[in-house]
């Protein structure tokens, strides 16, 4: 069975035998998408957009069948499911590929990731996901293999480049302006989840670059420090996109979106302890995990 994720900058094709993990997949195919060049001022995906997500598709889908596999699953994230014509997208993608793009909601999402994060780390205890998305934030937490809270907040990397630092060179008043909103929305968020000194962890491709960014080596255990990565924001704040694509771990393609990252993370890590541990797997890996757990269970049904 296999996982189509695509998203703002790639499609990537994950399988996996039923009895198999995530952490060897039989089959890891990408294709390269920049669906953040493609939005318009309305937030509606542009044709040449539309084009590159059918095509990727298309290119996975094929690998899939290729390699015997018919059990996909094919996820459209947030950079699909929040423009304006996602339904026209799902539409022209169905009619050229035969494959419906399906939507998962964003409280769905948090609670993939933290079965993943759960799954990854096999360690009983309180846990806090935090997921920098896109579009969107993703916050889960609890102390067994569901989470018992999940939240989603619009406060995803892009989106918030978008709304709030939309030129190349930003001011100190704009950046101020990011840091009060982010922190006031995890803050009140965060005060919900009923969950004493958990352990946090962070499950996403930004959390993961500002973590290399702040010092962790490459194929490490990563943390990410809070007085590490508040050093940086003005560090980032004072640089264009291309000169932010030199330093470790930003790359090209998240350069534009790093500085808004940034802040968005050390909002959260303020208020959830002030360091988090990266985990390599995230909502994708949840939903490998959860149709292997649904097969796993329907081939016992069947025996008995």
């Amino acid at each position: 069975m296999g996982v189509l994720d695509v998203g703002s900058f790639s499609a990537r094709l994950v399988v996996v035998t039923v009895t198999g993990s995530p952490r060897e997949p039989l089959v890891n195919h990408q294709t390269r998408l920049r669906l953040d060049r493609e939005l318009d001022v309305h937030g509606r995906l542009s044709d040449r957009g539309i084009e590159a997500v059918t095509a990727a598709v298309a290119a996975g889908m094929t690998t899939a069948y290729r390699h015997g596999v018919s059990d996909v699953y094919p996820l459209a994230t947030s950079s699909i499911r929040d423009a304006a014509n996602a339904a026209d997208v799902v539409r022209h993608v169905a009619g050229e590929t035969g494959v419906e793009l399906r939507f998962l909601s964003g409280r769905c999402e948090a609670e993939l990731t933290y079965l993943a994060a759960r799954r990854w780390y096999a360690e009983p205890g309180p846990m806090l996901v935090l997921d920098i998305g896109g579009g969107t934030v993703e916050l889960a937490a609890g102390s067994g293999e569901k989470a018992t809270f999940a939240r989603s907040l619009p406060l995803g990397a892009r989106s918030m480049t978008r709304d709030w630092l939309p030129s190349e060179r930003v001011s100190n008043k704009q950046v101020k302006a990011l840091r009060a909103h982010a922190l006031d929305v995890v803050t009140t968020t965060l005060g919900a989840a009923d969950v004493e000194d958990p352990r946090v962890v962070g499950c996403s491709k930004v959390l993961q670059q500002l973590a290399r960014l702040a010092g962790a080596r490459p194929g490490k255990c990563k943390e990410l420090r809070l007085d590490d990565l508040r050093a940086w924001i003005p560090r980032l704040a004072a640089l264009p996109p291309s000169k932010r694509a030199e330093l470790p771990g930003i790359s090209r393609s998240r350069a534009h979106q790093a500085l808004a990252g940034a802040i968005v993370a050390e909002a959260l890590l303020t208020v959830a302890g002030g360091q988090v541990t990266i985990c390599p797997w995230s909502t994708r890996d949840g939903l490998l995990l959860t149709l292997q757990d649904k097969a796993r269970a329907a081939a016992g049904e069947r025996a008995a």
